[in-house]
């Protein structure tokens, strides 16, 4: 299976959840919002910290959406070399399996044009 269907899938089970429990999941949505429009640093920067955060948690789906935002807020491929290496730094071996795949789901994006 793709990424991009990987991805897709990820937010059709989303969609269902949000169906499910509407209330909470509108109030971490807005949480969310929250924390990328607010603050110091930029979406570019807020996605980097979001995505060595998902790899250090080991989270496939964060991961692959964080991929995907860190790409559309304009980072390059390598500044996200530069978050996979101190996701490794900070999580070894596990994390340096999780950021294989963060690369292969970039380049395959990248690939697509996404």
């Amino acid at each position: 299976m793709s990424y991009k269907q990987k991805i897709d899938d990820i937010r059709d089970e989303l969609r269902s959840l949000y169906k499910a429990a509407p209330e909470q999941t509108r109030g971490f949505g807005t949480l969310s919002k929250a924390v990328k429009e607010t603050g110091v640093l930029g979406v570019k920067e807020k996605e980097c910290v979001a995505l060595g955060m998902a790899l250090v948690q080991r989270c496939e789906p964060c991961i692959l959406l964080h991929v995907e935002a860190l790409m559309k807020a304009g980072a390059s491929r390598e500044e996200l070399s530069d978050v996979l290496a101190m996701a490794i730094q900070m999580s070894g071996g596990p994390g340096l399996m999780y950021a294989a795949k963060a690369l292969a789901c970039w380049d395959e994006l990248a690939a697509a044009g996404a």
